[in-house]
């Protein structure tokens, strides 16, 4: 009697790992990103399966008293694994299909060690212009330059010390220039994605510029806009 419950718990699970390793099998390169988004859209289907069988199945009072915890199980694991890409897709919908976020719109800061490590990304180097801009100010309008009172050489070790305190790989540091380069890796499933500080003088202090850019996907599902936040916050407090 116990046969449906532990297959229906089986499905589950199969939903649930599929969603799990998604992610970090693209970044450990085992396949694409696309495959792991594959991926992950059927295990929302695995689990919407497993939720609506066990709620059928366990209606049946022999089954229901018998297989309880397999039904709790799968009932769990299902949820988990429509939840979850629910909760990323809706995530993505709040905010506008883009992919490049500055500080600066007009004057955005420009690349230049980074440009040939994105020969071939799917995303362009350049900065995509007015339309993207707009989109960007509309929806993230709290990410702008930011004033330090510092002089530029100061200020530059400030910027540098909070770009290494994110854990990002410092591609290029030129004071002379006032620039820091950098690529950050997202935790789940591996985006390589591109940041560049500029650092200008102002008055009697210095003017810091973020730009931060996907080198894939239309959508960065607010995760730029986020990493300058991040950032910035830190070199406020000196991280």
């Amino acid at each position: 009697m116990l046969v449906l419950p532990r297959t229906v718990f089986l499905i589950a699970l199969l939903g649930a790992l599929m969603l799990l390793i998604s992610g970090p099998g693209a970044r450990l390169g085992l396949w694409e990103f696309t495959t792991g988004f594959q991926m992950m859209r059927w295990a929302t289907f695995t689990g919407f399966a497993a939720i609506a069988l066990t709620l059928v199945l366990a209606l049946v009072p022999t089954l229901r008293r018998r297989g309880a915890f397999w039904w709790a199980g799968a009932l769990v694991l299902g949820l988990v694994s429509v939840y979850v890409p629910w909760q990323a897709l809706e995530q993505a919908r709040q905010v506008p299909p883009i992919h490049d976020i500055t500080t600066d719109t007009a004057d955005p800061p420009e690349f230049v060690a980074i440009r040939p490590l994105r020969t071939d990304a799917p995303n362009p180097v350049e900065y995509p212009g007015e339309e993207v801009a707009r989109q960007q100010q509309e929806a993230y309008p709290d990410v702008r330059s930011h004033d330090l009172d510092q002089p530029p050489a100061e200020a530059f070790e400030r910027a540098l010390t909070a770009a290494r305190s994110m854990r990002w790989e410092i591609v290029a540091a030129d004071p002379d220039d006032g620039r820091i380069e950098a690529t950050a890796t997202t935790f789940w499933y591996g985006f390589k994605d591109d940041v560049v500080v500029r650092v200008t003088p102002r008055d009697d202090g210095s003017l810091i510029d973020v730009r931060s850019a996907s080198r894939v996907g239309r959508s960065d599902a607010g995760t730029n806009a986020k990493r300058i936040r991040t950032y910035l916050d830190r070199l406020d407090t000196g991280s």
